[in-house]
């Protein structure tokens, strides 16, 4: 899958430290062997455990500085593109995290620096704290987004737009609602992950299921497939650089591809505006973030 995603133009490959604790590092490092790392911007992510050792954790510079180094070596890679704070910290002063990647990008080990579902006020002192100090900078954030819950909109799309901010965002298929995963939000498929796993079960709502019908109709109207829709609204809306594709499958994958070369038109932008205002939310993808206090 990622040999056909680099074939068909795919050039940024995001992961982290705690997916499958390190796996999915190993497994991207192997991808990539051969050649192909130098064709791909590689991104990362650190902040969450991923052992039992109490100081496995956090923006702390000495996590950093650990953390960095085991995702070098899974990645068999001598050098990260965006190392990216995976949550915030609010134990931790950002000018200590902003120092030690200042330093890992002065050591060569990282080239550009992010963050990842901060809220646009920490983003914004980040930025300040950096050009203040002397920094490296914050070039992206990734906050969830899709079009059942488009609040980053308020207020952090402006921030990015006006400051330069890229935004990778993820889960564009809103835990795969927008899909036609779930039909009921109180009787869910018992192989889905919403099934399994408590914070995905609490992303589908019923209000969310209802617009994704709607969604459909319209993808439907237009030759499209939901998935597509979904993944061209996020693609094309301002500010975002990409969505973060999650494909499990090949043919996931397969069908995700040809959005690359679309474009959203001003009418089916307008009719998904009416079905979830900007701005607003129908479910709540910010549920394990503790600094996004209005639920949904």
């Amino acid at each position: 899958m990622v040999h056909r995603a680099l074939e068909a133009g795919i050039n940024v490959i995001d992961t982290a430290d705690i997916y499958a604790r390190g796996e999915s590092e190993r497994i991207v490092g192997k991808a990539l062997a051969g050649g192909l790392r130098d064709k791909v911007i590689l991104a990362t992510k650190f902040h969450f455990p991923v052992s039992g050792d109490p100081n496995d954790r956090g923006n702390s510079r000495r996590h950093i500085m650990r953390a960095v180094e085991a995702s070098l070596v899974r990645l068999g890679t001598d050098w990260i593109d965006l190392y990216q704070a995976h949550r915030p910290d609010f134990s931790v002063p950002q000018e200590e995290t902003l120092r030690a990647l200042d330093d890992l990008v002065r050591q060569g080990k990282v080239r550009y620096i992010g963050s990842s579902t901060f809220p646009a006020w920490m983003v914004m002192e980040a930025l300040g704290l950096s050009e203040r100090l002397g920094l490296e900078r914050f070039i992206s954030e990734q906050p969830p987004y899709n079009l059942l819950d488009r609040r980053i909109e308020n207020e952090l799309v402006p921030m990015a737009l006006r400051h330069g901010v890229g935004l990778l965002t993820w889960s564009p298929l809103a835990a795969g609602q927008l899909v036609g995963r779930y039909a009921d939000a109180t009787k869910l498929p018992p192989d889905s992950k919403a099934a399994r796993v408590g914070y995905v079960k609490e992303r589908i709502s019923e209000r969310g299921i209802t617009a994704a019908r709607a969604l459909a109709g319209l993808a439907a109207e237009r030759g499209i497939t939901s998935s597509q829709l979904a993944l061209l609204w996020v693609k094309d809306q301002p500010g975002i650089c990409a969505p973060i594709l999650g494909s499990r499958t090949e043919a996931q994958l397969e069908e995700a591809l040809p959005v690359l070369g679309m474009h959203l038109d001003a009418e089916t932008a307008a009719a998904l505006d009416v079905l979830v205002p900007p701005g607003t939310a129908v479910s709540d993808f910010h549920n394990t973030t503790g600094w996004m206090k209005e639920k949904i």
